[in-house]
């Protein structure tokens, strides 16, 4: 068993959600198929990540999608945000596109964190973020396979871009990190366990994050919810936003 407490939050991040990923491969190896075997990812995966927190960072509240709301989190100035299985559909699917969040707010912002993508055997932290890629020529914009950005397909039209649907908000956050798109754009709400382990990443190897109308991303609300994300290049974010801003 890890000495966790003795780790960086970054590094107890990277250690929680590459182990979990690491699980939840050798159960897809299984007989499990479809729907069953999503929800038993989810449920192996949080009942691993939820333990080990309680037991490495006892004094933290922990927001994760499969544990039951607790308000009481709102009087914790540190927040674990967990995303046991980001991807379920495409995780029982036996698709690439899943992956495992763990990342930690502070005051509402996001502090540390890691995306683990197991079947591409890459997890990525905030205290070893990668080098930025070049943009492409044509932009490459990330939006969800089963709901793209309402704005998308109108952006693409008056920018000259190319959509490119994913999975999981973290697969698409580390395909921009590993330079096969140049930006994730989602409109229509998701949780904070969803986007805050991709903001951590993202901001660690130096891209934007906000909101559609340049808002900064806020954790741990009442309503754990964060209605859009922007991740891109620092100086692409004023024309992007630019482009956005008449759409919304």
């Amino acid at each position: 068993r890890w000495q966790g407490a003795r780790m960086t939050d970054a590094e107890l991040a990277r250690h929680l959600a590459h182990a979990a990923g690491q699980m939840l491969l050798e159960l897809r190896s299984g007989p499990a198929e479809g729907k069953a075997l999503g929800a038993e990812g989810d449920r192996i995966s949080n009942a691993f990540l939820v333990a080990e927190l309680r037991r490495l960072r006892p004094d933290d509240a922990i927001l994760s999608e499969e544990e039951a709301p607790d308000l009481a989190r709102l009087q914790y100035r540190r927040v674990w945000l967990v995303d046991p299985l980001d991807g379920t559909r495409e995780y029982g699917e036996r698709r690439d596109d899943w992956a495992v969040h763990v990342a930690l707010s502070i005051d509402g912002r996001i502090a540390d964190g890691a995306v683990t993508q197991p079947a591409l055997n890459q997890t990525i932290c905030t205290q070893h973020p990668p080098a930025l890629h070049p943009e492409a020529a044509r932009l490459r914009i990330v939006v969800s396979r089963s709901r793209p950005a309402a704005c998308a397909d109108a952006l693409a039209a008056s920018i000259g871009c190319e959509l490119v649907p994913m999975g999981s908000a973290g697969a698409k956050t580390l395909a921009v990190l590993r330079g096969e798109a140049d930006v994730y754009l989602h409109q229509g709400d998701m949780h904070e366990w969803d986007s805050g382990a991709p903001a951590a990443v993202a901001q660690a190897a130096g891209l934007w994050v906000s909101r559609v109308d340049g808002s900064p991303l806020v954790f741990n609300q009442p309503r754990p919810l964060t209605p859009d994300i922007l991740i891109c290049h620092p100086g692409r974010a004023p024309a992007l936003l630019a482009a956005i801003a008449p759409l919304l």
